[in-house]
């Protein structure tokens, strides 16, 4: 069973560390029996009148558990890791949602709304429909980055992985067969190009944040040269 558990505006400008960060910690709290598939940094939009640190992101755990019975704890857990890591002035959210959650389709279609246009907390709270969604602090909108990233990565179709499996380990080059044995589809986004072979040669930048395409990690590269190519995106130190 996947549980969803979506975490925003935990900071503030010139913190030492970004909400992405403050998600990834959760891991280290997580009780035996539960394991982290992986987590998703999601966009969303920097328009006049939404209040954000830099980028405006949230960021969503994907959580494997064998069932719900440990749900409640999960959430205390979460609420703890706010407490404790949160920048004071900041106003953050909690959001945690089971996969099967009847609230699933709104959750999806709030995601995409809120990549559009301003949305409010009442509008995040209406859509939860009985799951998990609190405020921990200042004016409670992270409740709003919390909701949107959830639904947002439930649909399979947004986001980049800021952590799966072994993503940081690897070297600036690496091989196609290195990445997809980690689990990270290599697929090029060049128009003509041919599929990446196993044992071709990856630039990595440095830098491996797979894209969520289709509920999968998958690393858009395009081609080099024969045999070669490069991952596409930047690194930003707040992850």
């Amino acid at each position: 069973m996947r549980v969803y558990i979506g975490f925003d505006d935990t900071d503030v400008a010139g913190a030492d560390r970004g909400t992405g960060k403050l998600a990834r910690w959760f891991e280290r709290k997580l009780p035996d029996g539960v394991a982290m598939w992986g987590a998703v940094r999601q966009q969303l939009p920097i328009l006049e009148g939404i209040p954000y640190t830099s980028k405006n992101s949230s960021a969503c755990l994907i959580l494997e558990m064998p069932d719900l019975d440990g749900m409640d704890k999960i959430i205390d857990l979460a609420a703890e890791h706010i407490r404790e890591n949160f920048i004071e002035g900041s106003d953050p959210g909690l959001c945690v949602v089971p996969e099967n959650s009847p609230a699933v389709g709104e959750l999806m279609e709030f995601g995409r709304v809120a990549c559009n246009r301003i949305v409010r907390q009442k509008e995040a709270l209406a859509v939860v429909n009985g799951d998990h969604l609190s405020g921990h602090g200042g004016t409670n909108d992270g409740i709003i980055g919390a909701a949107a990233g959830v639904g947002l990565t439930l649909s399979g179709w947004s986001g980049r992985f800021i952590e799966f499996n072994d993503l940081r380990q690897f070297n600036t080059e690496t091989t196609v067969g290195s990445l997809e044995a980690n689990g990270i589809q290599v697929l090029s986004v060049d128009r003509n190009a041919l599929v990446p072979g196993m044992g071709d040669r990856v630039d990595t930048r440095d830098w491996v944040r797979p894209r969520l395409w289709g509920f999968k990690p998958v690393l858009p590269v395009r081609t080099t040269g024969p045999g070669r190519w490069r991952s596409l995106g930047g690194k930003h130190n707040m992850e």
